[in-house]
């Protein structure tokens, strides 16, 4: 029968064909002869499609990729068979989705399938960078230098997340507190005074009359504000999974003043990386790039990686596509264009990248440290506007009532 079949060569070359073979056990073992590592395989004459990609998306995942490749590489260095060295991280683990997928690549390894074949079928935790690096190392007999890479490289990118979470949590706390503090001054405070000025029948200034209409109407209204709240919510969370919403956002966010420049400096950095590490590993240049392609995370450099692409098949410099772009940051572009002239484009895509991520950490640090005043300097305003607003009728009748005497 006719099996299609996706592998890599001794080079990390991707192939994708089809191969007469009695079952798909028969045909893995006659590509293993010709020395090719078959990734994925299926009954028939047309290859199989890609796996479906999703990408490293929370902190959870990426702590858990680089926790297992990380002992990984400290077991199989030691000479411990991958089918042990991922038993151990299956006893490691707790009950759930994670253990269950650490147990399902263990077994798939057992039957005979190669390490980068069984984590390509749980792409929820293995992108395709992962899985290429994997099988560059298992055709290479580097498979622990390919796992310290990976795991260095996740590191990475949740240092770079951890970073970004941990400086926003501060004025996020001020923003929901300053939220919260109005609420209570709309909801419980402001009525008190209303009913105090109501009683005192005392002429109220605009600002004070304001705030005791603004406080009536959200006690009366407030279903209304809710239904106002959810209904752009559930249309949002309907919105954001399509390919048109993703479009949006990715351009919104690369336009935005002072936050654009930092999310195009975050992501040059994050495909100089991974470019930098694929082709470190000799990668194919073009497969280096369609891989990064599909962990860019933003369509724009997703379509600028596609550009690089077809450079390299037309003959042309892949610099010409990242030089000529407003989204790649110029020294990612110059070391680009420098290493294609001596050979050196992983060194120095590399450091550009240790470079740039230094640069955001600094840059997003700096900017934090000016929200936090301005939330601050908000929240203090709308207190005492609030508190200047309730207050003043009382000193005005004061004042009238000491003129009396």
């Amino acid at each position: 029968m006719k099996m299609a079949y996706v592998a890599f060569d001794r080079n990390g070359r991707r192939m994708a064909n089809s191969v007469e073979a009695a079952g798909p056990s028969a045909a893995v073992e006659m590509l293993r002869h010709q020395g090719l590592f078959v990734t994925r395989i299926s009954e028939g004459e047309r290859s199989p499609g890609p796996a479906p990609t999703r990408r490293w998306g929370t902190s959870r995942r990426l702590k858990r990729t680089a926790m297992l490749m990380r002992q990984m590489e400290a077991l199989v260095s030691c000479g411990t068979p991958v089918v042990q060295a991922l038993l151990a991280m299956e006893r490691q683990a707790r009950q759930g989705p994670w253990r269950a997928a650490v147990a399902d690549v263990r077994a798939r390894v057992e039957e005979g399938a190669p390490l980068s074949a069984a984590l390509e079928t749980h792409p929820e935790y293995f992108d395709p960078v992962c899985c290429s690096l994997v099988a560059a190392g298992e055709s290479s007999g580097k498979l622990p230098a390919m796992l310290d890479r990976i795991a260095a490289m996740a590191r990475k990118q949740l240092h770079i997340r951890k970073t970004i979470a941990g400086a926003m949590i501060y004025p996020a706390a001020l923003l929901c507190i300053a939220l919260g503090v109005m609420a209570v001054l709309l909801l419980l405070v402001i009525p008190r005074f209303g009913e105090l000025f109501v009683s005192l029948d005392a002429p109220l200034p605009p600002t004070t009359a304001a705030m005791v209409a603004l406080s009536r109407l959200v006690r009366v209204y407030w279903w209304l504000g809710l239904l106002g709240i959810a209904g752009p919510a559930v249309g949002l969370w309907l919105w954001l999974p399509t390919p048109q919403a993703k479009k949006v956002i990715d351009t919104v966010i690369l336009r935005l003043p002072q936050i654009g420049r930092i999310a195009r400096s975050l992501a040059t950095a994050r495909v100089a990386r991974v470019l930098g590490v694929l082709l470190e590993s000799h990668l194919d240049a073009v497969d280096a790039l369609r891989l990064t392609r599909q962990s860019a995370g933003n369509h724009h450099y997703a379509a600028l990686l596609a550009n690089a692409e077809d450079a390299i098949i037309s003959g042309k410099p892949m610099s010409l596509a990242f030089c000529e772009s407003d989204l790649i940051n110029p020294s990612a572009g110059e070391a680009i264009r420098s290493g294609e002239q001596s050979g050196q484009v992983a060194p120095l895509l590399l450091n550009a990248a240790d470079f740039l991520d230094e640069e955001n950490e600094l840059v997003v640090r700096s900017l934090v440290s000016l929200v936090e005043p301005a939330v601050l300097l908000l929240m203090g305003l709308l207190v005492g506007v609030v508190a200047v607003s309730m207050f003043m009728p009382l000193f005005d009748l004061t004042s009238m009532t000491q003129g009396g005497k």
